[in-house]
């Protein structure tokens, strides 16, 4: 079920990074790499390293709550799930 939650979040992260603007590479950029870091997490469901995963989901946080309030949200919701997985 968190699992589930977290694709879903994940999908919807997606959907917000297609809605920036084309000039906005390096939001693009950040989202893009935490999105492919976050894959890789579901795809192995555990590794040793969950600290630096959720210190780059901190700083994305830091980076886009002003200019990207829905990204944000998002990435809000993907923090509480991975704490519920015990990460």
């Amino acid at each position: 079920m968190t699992l589930n939650k977290l694709e879903n979040d994940l999908e919807k992260l997606r959907a917000e990074v297609n809605r920036l603007t084309k000039d906005d590479h390096e939001s693009r950029e950040k989202l893009d790499r935490l999105i492919s870091e976050l894959e890789r997490k579901i795809d192995r469901e555990r590794e040793d390293d969950d600290q630096g995963l959720i210190d780059s989901i901190k700083d994305a946080l830091s980076h886009f709550e002003s200019e990207h309030p829905r990204a944000t949200a998002i990435l809000n919701d993907i923090m509480v799930t991975l704490s519920n997985m015990g990460i």
